[in-house]
């Protein structure tokens, strides 16, 4: 019973100090899309991804009620680093659902013109406001009506402390009049969430530096990920002394209460348990420090990559290749080394039967595409006679019309297309994955390069196959499947059935090696396929912006060589992050990775017709 009346009262008391409207909720989820188009369109850094922001503690202060309830203690700020466009997961603040959609635009209007990093937020916040509403007047209407809407949600400044009242008095007038720009007075308490302006970013992963309490206040938006999306709030800690967990009792008749710390090296943790995914669900801050001290083991063996017997086999090897430092806006040389491999035990094999009847049919399909004689009519000169053109020209002169130059011959011309396309496919170890109960991301991939060799095959196009996947920027992988003046036959599509998962995705390299293959064809239309289901990563500081910067700038190097890359991917975030690595009119993206195979070699057929 006393649970039961304690659940009712629970439930009354939140539902009285809840001021959300789930009715007229907007979740990101559902603007995503529109968000980094807006974003994008009005200025915002192209490289940037959005994502949803963490909830951390809320130290300002609440109405009684929600101190009853124990409700508004935590909120989700909206704010931007040089990686990330961050926003509430979901706007439930006012009672009509273009107001909370209202929201959701300006605060990325917002973030297209507030700086990344500034010390002094609330002037930021003012001056990045002053300058949309200066060069975008049509925002006016919405901003005025967003804050009444707000202003209505707050504490009145008459009834808090002197202190809190001033920094009200200071953040009312710096919404209502952000022109004029305000100080914010000090205050015991910090001010009450102001909805419509970003909030500071700071990195508290930085390894590089200890952050002090002000650069790093508890609460911070960590990096860290899981597989749900979910980000969680972070701080920094000091090593413990003790070198295990501790059990502490507080008091006889009570429940142990229990701390523990645990030394994890993140480089070599690299697969997570659900027990651990499951643990991680129900912290709400993670606590991480430098771990400088020693550890036990000091001596470890990398298993990763296999023997040189059981490896596949080198053809070149110490291939340097340069990559974009994009924190220091330039190319650095030789830091990566690249190796050329071929499968160890390819065996020349046949069109796999399952794939007989879809192979032939594109062969029919594409055969069409084969270069072929044909008879050009009204030509100046040639090897016959064209009689329509001399019955024609005989009228012509019977009427007394004027006619000019006599085309009255046929030529036969043999019309080819100029063209070197090669294929590049992901084989990192994300392609060990699952796509349905029966295939496997690789099986896609093997599938594809197949019916897109025989299709190539039957046109007579020049093309060459390789493959890609690295373990940090001095392993990268690179495969030779078949090259340019290779014929495609058994060995080739041997090579194809060999093919498995490796390693990363250091896609940079991988696509400047690629460029340098193309350059040396001497074909005028130079076409690069990129075949990947993820995003450019690596074991060390390949990641996020880093991965996506570099292999922006080897497209663009592409580009600029005469090589045009195009990329297809099965990855359903692609769309987030390819417009600014490919441009709009440089990717695709497949919904339904097993349709890859049968897709492909029609994209090659669109690309070059």
């Amino acid at each position: 019973m006393e649970e039961f009346v304690g659940g009712l009262w629970h439930r009354f008391i939140t539902r009285q100090a809840s001021r959300r409207h789930p009715a007229a909720a907007v979740r990101l989820e559902d603007m995503e899309r529109q968000a980094g188009t807006l974003f994008r369109a009005l200025g915002g850094d192209a490289g940037l991804r959005v994502a949803a922001a963490s909830t951390s503690e809320n130290g300002a202060r609440r109405r009684w009620l929600s101190r009853v309830a124990g409700t508004e203690d935590r909120v989700s700020h909206a704010s931007r680093d040089a990686e990330t466009l961050r926003l509430p997961p979901e706007i439930d603040l006012f009672a009509e659902s273009g107001l909370n959609w209202d929201l959701y635009l300006w605060l990325i209007a917002l973030a297209a013109t507030v700086p990344a990093e500034d010390d002094d937020w609330l002037q930021a916040n003012q001056a990045a406001t002053a300058q949309v509403l200066a060069r975008y007047p049509g925002f006016a209407a919405r901003y005025r009506r967003l804050v009444e809407a707000c202003v209505a949600l707050r504490l009145p400044p008459e009834r808090l402390p002197a202190d809190e009242a001033a920094a009200e008095q200071a953040i009312l007038s710096a919404l209502r009049a952000p022109e004029q720009p305000v100080v914010l007075p000090t205050s015991r308490r910090p001010p009450q969430p102001v909805p419509l302006w970003l909030y500071p970013s700071r990195e508290v992963f930085d390894r590089r530096s200890r952050p002090s309490a002000t650069a790093a206040p508890k609460g911070s938006a960590g990096e860290a990920q899981d597989g749900r999306q979910r980000r969680r709030s972070a701080r920094r800690e000091d090593d413990p002394d003790g070198r295990d967990g501790f059990i502490l009792p507080f008091r006889a008749e009570s429940l142990l209460s229990w701390a523990e710390y645990v030394k994890v090296n993140r480089a070599l943790d690299d697969d997570p348990n659900e027990d651990a995914l499951r643990a991680v669900d129900d912290m709400d801050e993670l606590a991480v420090s430098d771990g400088t001290g020693e550890t036990a083991s000091t001596v470890r063996f990398d298993l990763d990559l296999p023997s040189a017997a059981a490896d596949d086999l080198p053809l070149e090897r110490g291939i340097l290749l340069p990559e974009w430092h994009w924190k220091q806006r330039r190319l650095l040389r030789d830091q990566c080394s690249l190796v050329v491999l071929e499968p160890r035990d390819a065996t020349p094999c046949p069109v796999p039967p399952r794939l007989s009847r879809a192979s032939q049919r594109i062969r029919n399909q594409f055969e069409a595409l084969t270069p072929s004689r044909r008879w050009l009519k009204g030509q100046p000169e040639g090897s016959e006679a064209d009689l329509d053109a001399c019955v024609r020209a005989w009228t012509d002169r019977r009427s007394g019309r004027l006619h000019g130059e006599a085309r009255q011959y046929l030529k036969c011309e043999r019309r080819e297309r100029d063209l070197a396309c090669l294929v590049l496919a992901d084989l990192s170890l994300s392609t060990d994955a699952h796509v349905s109960n029966e295939l496997r991301v690789i099986d896609v991939i093997r599938d594809s390069l197949m019916l897109l060799a025989e299709a190539l095959a039957a046109t007579g196009d020049r093309f060459g196959l390789y493959g890609f996947s690295s373990l940090k920027r001095d392993h990268i992988r690179y495969h030779r499947i078949k090259d340019f003046d290779e014929r495609h036959g058994a060995v080739s599509r041997g090579r194809i059935a060999a093919l498995k998962p490796g390693y990363y995705t250091r896609m940079g390299a991988g696509i400047r090696h690629s460029t340098s293959l193309l350059s040396r064809q001497p074909n005028a239309l130079r076409l690069m396929m990129i075949l990947t289901d993820g995003k450019p990563n690596d074991m060390d500081h390949y990641e996020g912006r880093f991965g996506i910067e570099d292999t922006r700038m080897a497209v663009l190097e592409a580009r600029q060589q005469g090589v045009r890359p195009f990329c297809v991917t099965i990855d359903q975030e692609g769309a987030d992050y390819l417009p600014h690595v490919f441009g709009v009119d440089g990717f695709t993206v497949i919904r339904k990775p097993e349709e890859l195979p049968t897709r492909l070699p029609m994209l090659y057929a669109s690309l070059v017709g």
